[in-house]
């Protein structure tokens, strides 16, 4: 088993970057999620509600990032570290936690409405709340550090989809972190409360993702429509979610970094 491919994604909701190596942080992969645009309330815009965000496009460079989106010029933004500091949160009924607000004009001519684009200045903000260590972070992602998804798996998904006459669905669909290959179908199942090795780091499976309606939108053209949700509730029904890859948590003390690159090696640690 090996990595397949590494997906960032550094505004929450944004299109994808993809890497050919990445590094790994107590809270996510290096990049990752660390930006967040909010409404007037503080309440994180994700596509669920905003298919519109499949068009943004986000590159990290040191220190900021460069936005980018159909009809509209590139906003070069620092990290606003004296920025003004507002109470966010992912979801309405998440905790609150401190950010720094980056921008307000560009991204609101962007979505239409008055928001303001955030920066988590501090990853180590934002607990895991499930599942997880007391020390564990976890950075603007819905609730987990990083999201592994196995080839094999999506490859049983877009069978189910053709035999009932549905086009397959790509991968970033599903807005992965990690993707391995070389596994069987459905094999992270049973990687649930165990650790992973993925090239020279460790990572703890904390538990399965119950799937959203983010993966019917099309990442290309956010285009929405009800696949691969309803083949999901079909034959992945579990525990009251629609199931499809796994949540990890970097086994990673507090200030320790790593790297993880396409190709690297994938395995089960047994104990």
């Amino acid at each position: 088993m090996r990595i397949a491919s590494l997906h960032t994604y550094p505004v929450k909701g944004c299109h994808r970057l993809d890497h050919d190596e990445a590094g790994v942080e107590p809270w996510g992969l290096t990049g990752d999620r660390r930006w967040m645009i909010v409404d007037t309330d503080g309440v994180g815009i994700t596509q669920r509600e905003t298919p519109l965000l499949t068009q943004l496009t986000a590159r990290p460079r040191p220190g900021g990032l460069t936005l980018s989106a159909p009809g509209l010029g590139e906003l070069d933004l620092d990290e606003p570290e004296q920025g003004e500091k507002i109470a966010v949160r992912v979801f309405k009924n998440k905790t609150p936690v401190p950010a720094r607000v980056a921008d307000t004009v560009w991204t609101s001519a962007f979505l239409g409405r008055d928001v303001r684009l955030t920066w988590q200045a501090d990853p180590t903000g934002r607990a895991v709340a499930e599942f997880a260590q007391p020390d564990d972070r976890v950075s603007f992602a819905d609730g987990y550090p990083v999201l592994l998804a196995n080839t094999a798996s999506l490859d049983a998904v877009n069978d189910w989809l053709t035999e009932g006459g549905d086009e397959p669905v790509p991968m970033h669909r599903f807005r992965p972190n990690v993707v391995v290959t070389g596994a069987p179908a459905w094999a992270e199942d049973d990687w649930i409360g165990r650790r992973l090795r993925i090239g020279d780091m460790t990572f703890r499976a904390a538990k399965s993702c119950a799937r959203c309606r983010v993966t019917t939108i099309d990442q290309e053209t956010g285009e929405t429509g009800r696949q691969p949700l309803h083949v999901l509730g079909k034959h992945r029904r579990r525990d009251g979610g629609l199931l499809f890859a796994i949540n990890l948590i970097p086994d990673l003390a507090a200030g320790r970094t790593g790297l993880i690159r396409t190709g690297d090696p994938f395995e089960v640690i047994l104990s």
